[in-house]
């Protein structure tokens, strides 16, 4: 009910006005604040007691407009600050027994009829008191645990929309780290086969023959692991696809670099104390793959690389060496640098370390090291 409302229905009468002007005056002094009692809760609980104080001093009776009372102690208890909701809850209850001493002290009633009837007026003005400011205190509540469940859920979709970039851009790294190792491999050793067999198919044909079929069977190769790169990528959950590579299929893999005509060595030193995870497996491979396959665009065509694996107790170690004789088989590329930045960041998924650069007299190394996963 606004203060407006309250207004006609307490004091529509004129005969009021006529009459005891300064009643009217006094009730609109009480119920005006009303008006901003949840805009500035705390500017009209101090109006509503400096009303009451000057009504208290001047020894005015009580009028209608006292509604107001109530109404702000709940207004101020609800929408105030916790010192305004605490000041109005005791300017109430002092203002409860202001009013009842000064009422029975002027009147006839004494003694203990007194003091009964003045005591029994001040317990029920401090339960209205109590009332208005209960009711306002729980509404407060309320509107602070809504409000702490709406910033919740604000905090949360925010979380939620960060947790799905996340995923949005760990997933495409891990697509594009798949891609470069299968990609760049495939075309290492299609680019190198088809510049030797070009040089070789006036000399020897038998030669380039070779190379061409191992250009088809690389392409072969490749074009399955992209089968079943984009097989995984598929929402469908039976698309066909092959397991990862793992260090078992190691010696495939070097078969095939051989066959590309580099000279490619492999010692394992040690045995596991327990298997390492099947991505670790395969970062493993993929760090293998990588490294000969820039030894052979980088290191030239007489390049030998030696591959070792090293079982410790704390994980494998991994070492790719190459003697770098002859020339670049290849100009470095304004974007170079995928090839190790993905290295590493297969590492740093397993907690592991990844050092790779020039070895003194000539030569490249790149060195890996992948713990084994807690138990």
């Amino acid at each position: 009910m606004t203060a407006t409302s309250l207004l006609i229905l307490l004091f529509g009468p004129v005969y009021l006005l006529a009459s005891r002007p300064w009643l009217f005056v006094l009730s609109c002094s009480l119920l005006l604040p009303l008006a901003w009692r949840r805009t500035r809760p705390a500017v009209a609980a101090g109006v509503v007691i400096l009303v009451c104080l000057i009504q208290w001093a001047v020894g005015s009776e009580p009028v209608a407009g006292q509604i107001a009372v109530p109404l702000i102690i709940y207004a101020t208890a609800a929408y105030g600050p916790a010192w305004a909701s605490r000041t109005v809850l005791v300017a109430g209850m002092l203002g409860g027994i202001m009013l009842t001493t000064r009422e029975y002290s002027s009147t006839a009633e004494s003694g203990i009829m007194g003091l009964t009837i003045g005591a029994l007026y001040t317990v029920l003005i401090w339960m209205l008191v109590l009332v208005s400011w209960t009711l306002g205190d729980l509404t407060r509540v309320r509107r602070l645990q809504l409000q702490a469940l709406e910033d919740r859920t604000r905090r949360l979709e925010v979380e939620q929309q960060q947790e799905r970039q996340l995923a949005a851009a760990d997933e495409r790294s891990h697509i594009a780290r798949e891609m470069h190792d299968i990609v760049a491999h495939s075309l290492s050793v299609i680019i190198t086969q088809a510049d030797g067999a070009r040089y070789a198919a006036a000399a020897k044909p038998e030669l380039a023959t070779e190379a061409l079929a191992t250009i088809a069977a690389t392409g072969r190769d490749s074009l399955g692991e992209m089968r079943r790169l984009l097989g995984v990528l598929r929402s469908d959950d039976d698309s066909p696809t092959r397991p990862q590579p793992r260090l078992s299929d190691l010696d495939e893999l070097l078969l095939g670099f051989r066959a590309a005509t580099l000279q490619v060595t492999f010692e394992q030193i040690g045995a596991a104390r327990r298997a390492l995870p099947a991505g670790a497996e395969l970062t493993a491979y993929r760090i293998i793959q990588e490294a000969l396959t820039n030894v052979m665009k980088h290191a030239g065509p007489k390049a030998v690389a030696g591959v070792t694996l090293t079982w410790q107790a704390r994980g494998l170690q991994l070492d790719i060496v190459d003697d770098g004789r002859g020339a670049a088989a290849d100009p470095p590329s304004a974007g170079g640098g995928n090839g190790l930045r993905g290295m590493g960041e297969r590492v740093s998924l397993y907690d592991g370390s990844l050092a790779a650069g020039p070895e003194q007299g000539g030569g490249f190394r790149v060195s890996a090291f992948i713990p084994y996963s807690e138990a």
